[in-house]
């Protein structure tokens, strides 16, 4: 009896350990740290374009880049097209287009309204090289896209272009609005007719006169008057031949004229003095 209290009293506080143990609550466990997320990379905005396309447009998908089809589609090109083939700048038109080496070519297109605000029979009034120079300077040699005009240099040269300083033009491109000068005319792209990667065609609402058609022209030296010719010696000669023989002959008749009176005169005092002498006898 001795011995089970002796081991009863070694086994309590054993016991009370473990009943408290088991009442105490579990640690939480440890979190582990968030992972941060990684940054989302946002894919940059497409460009905006600076000229709206007009709701007549053709597609680009068709893929077909002949421009007089393009123009015919768009409607309202009819003087442009008759004037692109009457001075054959259509078929230069063509030619820089299909250049492997080209940049592409930009046209600024004026519609038949331009057109009729020139004053009447003003393209008629041009000669042959200024007709090809007028519809030369509505084209550009580089690729132009809708949204690209702000990153031109000005001056901007055109199609007609025969030097670095001839046939130029101006381009301000403003928020949407993009305006063309020609020191002339001042005009703005109202939309885009046609574009894909290397022909873009876009409507301006006037025509473009290019300033070089208002420099005053060189006038020509006038040309050296001829000097008379000289007389020839024969002629000089038959000449002085003639005078003299002029002369020869005046002054013979004068000498005959002299002798003439001197004889009558002569002939009148002998007949005086033979009077004289009949009376005396």
């Amino acid at each position: 009896m001795n011995q089970i209290l002796f081991l009863s009293l070694l086994l309590l506080p054993l016991i009370f350990s473990t009943t408290t143990l088991a009442q105490s609550p579990a640690s939480a466990p440890t979190k582990a740290p968030a992972k941060k997320p990684a940054p989302t990379t946002l894919a940059p905005a497409p460009a905006k374009p600076l000229v709206p396309s007009l709701p007549q447009s053709p597609s680009s998908d068709s893929g077909s880049q002949d421009i007089i089809k393009i123009l015919r589609k768009a409607k309202s090109f009819n003087t442009l097209i008759r004037l692109l083939k009457t001075t054959q700048i259509i078929n230069q038109v063509n030619a820089q287009l299909v250049t492997t080496k080209s940049g592409g070519i930009t046209i600024l297109a004026p519609d038949d309204g331009a057109f009729s605000q020139l004053k009447a029979g003003f393209f008629n009034s041009l000669g042959e090289r200024q007709q090809k120079e007028l519809i030369q300077f509505h084209v550009l040699p580089v690729y132009v896209s809708s949204s690209n005009f702000d990153a031109l240099s000005n001056p901007v040269l055109t199609l007609a272009s025969d030097s670095p300083t001839g046939f130029q033009i101006n381009v301000t491109a403003y928020e949407n609005s993009v305006n063309i000068t020609s020191g002339v005319v001042n005009a703005t792209v109202t939309g885009i007719v046609y574009t894909d990667k290397t022909l873009a065609i876009y409507h301006v609402d006037k025509v473009l006169i290019p300033l070089d058609f208002s420099k005053p022209k060189s006038i020509a030296p006038a040309p050296a008057l001829a000097k008379a010719p000289k007389a020839d010696k024969e002629n000089s000669s038959a000449e002085d031949d003639d005078q003299g023989e002029t002369t020869k002959n005046s002054s013979g008749a004068i000498s005959l004229l002299s002798s003439v009176h001197g004889a009558t005169f002569v002939s009148l005092g002998a007949a005086l003095f033979a009077a004289a002498a009949a009376i005396s006898c």
